[in-house]
């Protein structure tokens, strides 16, 4: 497996890549939330990364900017969404290689936070921590308490708590915490 940035020509590969880990309700969604995203990132804020086996790309991960309203000031921060492997090389690492990875760029790059929705089994092997029990606020009532989590990288200093803000892609998608059963979305 080879693990590098995305490339303009990856594209097509990602949207693959995403839509079929997401599947048929949300993969669509999921997708179009990635271009929309990919074209906030820049050379220095941002990181779209794919894995690669046999010159096929199998997984995805994007890191986006969001910004922690701190009380001193805005912190730029950065937001881990979405993680995307195909199904047929799910539970091989691939993921985690991934995430491992984007850390340790972004932890190089003096990032001081990276945020994310998702299962707390999973990345708390990254040193993913629940946010809440950090002083961090999520951005959104929908999203469950343990989902809401968070990593401290070098450039942490303990006066950065307070809300996270994530970029505007999230609301637009309606990819902010979870709708109840039943509830008609914006999607």
């Amino acid at each position: 497996m080879h693990l590098r940035r995305e490339l303009a020509g990856d594209r097509a590969s990602v949207r693959h890549v995403v839509t079929q880990a997401f599947g048929a309700e949300h993969g669509a969604v999921v997708a179009d939330l990635v271009d929309d995203l990919r074209a906030t990132l820049t050379s220095v804020e941002g990181l779209s990364l794919v894995a690669e086996h046999e010159g096929e790309v199998i997984g995805h991960v994007m890191f986006t900017r969001g910004l922690l309203d701190a009380p001193r000031r805005l912190v730029e921060v950065q937001v881990l969404s979405p993680l995307a492997v195909v199904r047929a090389h799910q539970r091989n690492g691939v993921g985690s290689a991934l995430v491992h990875r984007g850390l340790e760029l972004l932890a190089a790059s003096a990032v001081p936070l990276v945020f994310l929705e998702g299962d707390p089994d999973y990345y708390r092997r990254f040193g993913f921590a629940p946010g809440g029990e950090l002083g961090f606020r999520k951005p959104s009532l929908r999203i469950p308490d343990e989902a809401f989590q968070v990593v401290t990288l070098g450039g942490y200093q303990p006066w950065m708590t307070g809300t996270l803000v994530y970029p505007e892609p999230f609301w637009r998608h309606d990819a902010v915490g979870l709708r109840e059963p039943g509830t008609p979305t914006s999607r």
